[in-house]
């Protein structure tokens, strides 16, 4: 029962580290108005919130060899709840940027030391954990917009008071929640750093062999997926719906993602997702219908979010106790960098005159091209499973 509650007050835990990540996107044209500054200001609101949840991983990474890990979780809940209030607080721009780039630096923080954790709370079932813990988090992707367009009726601040003050309360439960926990021993075998990611270094470069790409292609394609819509000549309004559908699908994608990655060999479930995840995004650029949009917006969603805990799945419950927390951060932080360039590389090709069926057609048939091999490597035994 203890380990349940912990296990809950981490579920709230996640959903207020992924909206503080996700809460600025719907408030740059309050920013805009705000501060008097352009798109390209604004913009760089967003990014320093997501440069702020890579840049952590690795120390992060390190401090796991030293810290119990419910330590560095309870930690990230503190750096959220300071950061929060003090965007929250924001007179000028640069401060609110730094705000920002706090909010993703306790974000960073928590996912590196939470996901290790849950795996060893529930060992038996890391892949369900992992799913249900997501799916917490894919909630806030889902409700971020209408939880800014409410807190406007009073004020902007007011999102950012609200996570502030969520944070300070969750972290005094997760603390609560820890202290009464048999919590488990075996992150205390995690000692060596450098040692222990090296050591792992197959597993981790085929993780990011199967899953490097395909999380390129989906920055791309999500951050300019309402203009995409737009531009396949669907209404704004229309447009701004198939983004939430998304969004809406990855929290049934989580739970059931998890749910089967405990359930089938971990390599060739990824492969088939990420295979499932290509030919949808390829589908997409031929469909012209809203129905066919529709129902290949929902299904791009759901296989592309039962990726996540696949991967991590694959990764904790595959790594032994001496090397999880380490070779995860590196994982972590190396994934999190190759796929933040993909939404700059689709604008590069964009303004150079492709199209958007021409940009994601042609990445979803060289993404498909890498899964061939990999699975061939797969067949022929080459991969770590």
């Amino acid at each position: 029962m203890t380990r349940a509650r912990l296990f809950g007050s981490l579920c709230g835990f996640v959903f207020l580290v992924n909206l503080a990540r996700i809460v600025f996107a719907p408030l740059l044209d309050v920013f805009i108005a705000e501060f008097g500054i352009g798109e390209a200001t604004a913009g760089l609101i967003v990014t320093l919130a997501w440069v702020g949840s890579a840049s952590p991983r690795l120390p992060t990474g390190w401090l796991l060899t030293r810290v119990p890990r419910h330590h560095v979780v309870i930690s990230s809940g503190i750096i959220l709840a300071v950061s929060s209030g003090i965007a929250a607080t924001a007179t000028t721009i640069q401060h609110l940027m730094a705000g920002a780039f706090l909010m993703g630096i306790a974000s960073g923080v928590y996912f590196v030391s939470a996901n290790p954790l849950l795996s060893e709370l529930y060992p038996e079932r890391v892949g369900r954990i992992i799913g249900i813990h997501g799916a917490a988090s894919q909630i806030a992707a889902v409700i971020a917009a209408p939880f800014v367009v409410l807190a406007l009726f009073v004020d902007w601040r007011l999102s950012l008071w609200v996570i502030a003050v969520g944070a300070a309360a969750i972290t005094a439960y997760t603390w609560y929640a820890a202290s009464t926990t048999d919590l488990p021993t075996a992150g205390r075998a995690d000692r060596d750093f450098v040692a222990g990611a090296l050591s792992e270094w197959r597993l981790i470069v085929t993780s990011l062999a199967i899953v490097g790409a395909a999380s390129f292609v989906w920055q791309g394609l999500f951050n300019f997926y309402e203009l995409y819509m737009q531009w396949k000549g669907l209404s704004d309004w229309m447009a701004g719906a198939m983004l939430t559908i998304v969004f809406a699908a990855g929290v049934p994608a989580f739970y059931f993602g998890g749910d089967l990655a405990d359930r089938f060999p971990h390599v060739p479930y990824l492969l088939g997702i990420v295979g499932a995840f290509s030919a949808s995004v390829l589908l997409l650029t031929i469909a012209e219908s809203l129905l066919a949009l529709a129902v290949l917006t929902t299904i791009v969603g759901f296989v592309i979010h039962a990726l996540f805990p696949a991967i991590d799945t694959y990764l904790l419950d595959t790594l032994p106790d001496s090397t999880r927390g380490s070779a995860y951060a590196v994982f972590s932080s190396s994934w999190m960098l190759m796929q933040a360039v993909g939404s700059s590389a689709v604008g590069l090709f964009l303004e150079r005159g492709h199209t958007y069926d021409s940009v994601f057609g042609s990445s979803a048939l060289l993404l498909g091209a890498t899964i061939i091999v990999l699975v061939v490597l797969e067949r022929t035994g080459r991969l770590p499973s």
